[in-house]
């Protein structure tokens, strides 16, 4: 079995997949799939027990599933897929995805005390999809079931967006956020070329509104349009938009100003190979905010990957 990958291998490798993508136009935060499964209803992709992945994995695994045209959002180690009594098809080759944390290490300071010092890392491993392995129990290849109606995905988003609490106005012909008077602007819901590209262009700015200093306080240092304080929390907002879009079945088309955004955030790839590990977090992190505003939250601590 090939070496596991180094800690900073692993940031290039999954930058310049990311960047590869973008290069050629795709949004690789694109959900490859819109489809239901015998054991519920399927957004994310998840790990062989049905837990959901998060932050950068769900980059990495929808950014392969579009590349490799794997419908299946099910993904398992080779070990486990044997342990099932399966096989990895001769010939499949895994997809990257990666696990962060933190150790403990013991050192003595300059006064000669013992002085904990938590050291971060991250391990890259190896996964396939299920549509790679033959012998797996029957529910891992069940067809899809019937779609939620698409007016109950819409109300639920209503709601969603309702009960953040965040001042949204309806008006004008632009969509942003203002930190200053701390609301949301839309244009008016029939300006839209559709329903889910509306609740789409609501997320993202839903994303915006996180950032506020009562809220995550996040700040990347902007200072003007098109710099890379910008283009980092555009970022942040657009994958905090794709999390969210997932999480409430919504599938926009892309918006006409994304071509605009690719640019800035190549840029930011280029200088920097933790960009995307930085952004996804914060994404996650918003999008855990977010959720945690609804009447039942959802399960799993926000450190999972």
């Amino acid at each position: 079995m090939a070496t596991p990958p180094t800690r900073q291998d692993i940031y290039t490798r999954v930058t310049n997949q990311i960047a590869r993508q973008l290069e050629q136009g795709v949004r690789p935060w694109s959900k490859p799939w819109s489809v239901e499964h015998t054991a519920g209803r399927i957004t994310r992709p998840l790990r062989h027990n049905a837990i959901p992945y998060r932050g950068v994995n769900v980059l990495l695994l929808w950014s392969e599933a579009l590349a490799k045209g794997y419908a299946a959002p099910l993904w398992m180690t080779y070990k486990q897929s044997q342990e099932m009594g399966a096989q990895v098809r001769k010939g499949e080759h895994g997809s990257l995805v990666v696990y962060a944390d933190r150790i403990t290490k013991t050192e003595t300071d300059s006064d000669g005390q013992d002085v904990e010092r938590e050291i971060p890392f991250m391990k890259g491993y190896t996964v396939f999809n299920v549509e790679q392995i033959e012998g797996l129990p029957a529910h891992y290849y069940a067809q899809p079931v019937t779609l939620l109606p698409l007016s109950d995905r819409l109300a639920q988003a209503d709601q969603f967006v309702s009960t953040t609490g965040a001042t949204v106005h309806l008006g004008g012909n632009q969509a942003y956020y203002s930190p200053v008077g701390d609301h949301i602007q839309l244009p008016p819901f029939e300006a839209f070329k559709d329903k889910d590209s509306f609740y789409a262009t609501a997320l993202h700015e839903l994303t915006h509104w996180t950032r506020h200093e009562t809220r995550l306080d996040r700040d990347f240092g902007r200072q003007r349009f098109g710099d890379a304080g910008y283009a980092r929390e555009e970022l942040v907002a657009e994958l905090g938009s794709a999390f969210l879009c997932a999480d409430l079945g919504i599938t926009p088309e892309i918006r006409e100003d994304h071509a605009d955004y690719i640019g800035h955030w190549l840029n930011v790839l280029a200088e920097d190979n933790r960009a995307i590990f930085q952004a996804a977090a914060h994404a996650q992190r918003a999008a855990d905010f977010l959720q945690g505003l609804q009447p039942t939250a959802p399960s799993g601590s926000p450190s999972e990957q």
